[in-house]
């Protein structure tokens, strides 16, 4: 994927650096306190939040460089209007702020293109739908339309007619009901039927914020974690497999967690 080369808008991102989280809070009291060199270390300092947040948007035809500078000026955001009174970590703040940006960005350039070919085809299929309409006691297949077109000598496949029909259909909007109970509050929405309930913005926050705090840890630290957590393996597995006792694997664990835990709050 484009999100693994290494230069970004002139940013080296192999080279990226996070601050901990007792240098976040010192930069963002220096810049509440009017340092004029403490906003430009706020934003290197989270360039690399950035570019994890703008890859969940990879595989939408959008350029790498749009995509991080979109999220950079989200990034601006959050620092500009973040309270540093408030007990709420920056990156709690921040996430969403960036992701709003980048989505915002894709709405507004997410303009649907029909080709005039596909127009076209849908526009014959529509009128062979409705004269076969007017001779079938039943709604035309798509395989009807298809045999009719080609009695004119317009040979298409199934698949592409059915295509071209889904392409000119009108979006629907996601507060357009589906159900309304008389014209009370009690509506039911399109947004309703296909909320996602486990890619939200906070989920979206937990994952990032645990792969900065993975990243804290030491070497042996993040491929214990990794063993245990992610591939399943027992302490001892992992003790045989890296040459240590099961003690030391179980104290390693625990001062890992604990290091987590601390990042993550």
């Amino acid at each position: 994927m484009y999100y693994n080369k290494v230069e970004i808008c002139g940013v080296n991102t192999a080279n990226l650096q996070t601050p901990s989280a007792d240098e976040m809070r010192a930069l963002l009291y220096k810049l509440k306190n009017g340092d004029p060199t403490a906003r430009e270390e706020l934003i290197n300092g989270n360039l690399r939040l950035v570019l994890s947040i703008v890859q969940r948007f990879g595989g939408r035809g959008e350029a790498a460089d749009d995509l991080f500078q979109v999220g950079c000026i989200g990034l601006i955001k959050a620092i500009d209007n973040f309270n540093v009174d408030l007990d709420v970590k920056f990156s709690t703040y921040a996430v969403p702020m960036i992701i709003g940006e980048v989505r915002r960005y894709l709405r507004d350039n997410n303009t649907i293109r029909v080709s005039r070919s596909m127009r076209d085809l849908a526009y014959k299929a529509l009128s062979a739908r409705e004269a076969l309409s007017k001779t079938k006691f039943s709604e035309p297949s798509i395989a009807d339309i298809r045999n009719y077109l080609a009695l004119s000598g317009d040979e298409h496949t199934e698949k592409e007619i059915s295509e071209a029909l889904e392409a000119i259909i009108e979006p629907i909007s996601l507060y357009d009901p589906v159900y309304s109970d008389g014209g009370s509050s009690e509506s039911l929405y399109v947004m309703d039927q296909i909320r996602d309930t486990e890619n939200t913005d906070e989920n979206w926050v937990e994952d990032i914020a645990l792969t900065e705090a993975l990243k804290k840890l030491s070497q042996r630290e993040q491929s214990i974690i990794g063993m245990r957590f992610f591939k399943g393996k027992t302490q001892m597995e992992i003790a045989e497999e890296i040459g240590i006792s099961q003690a030391q694997v179980s104290r390693l664990e625990k001062g890992a967690l604990e290091h987590i835990k601390k990042n993550m709050t």
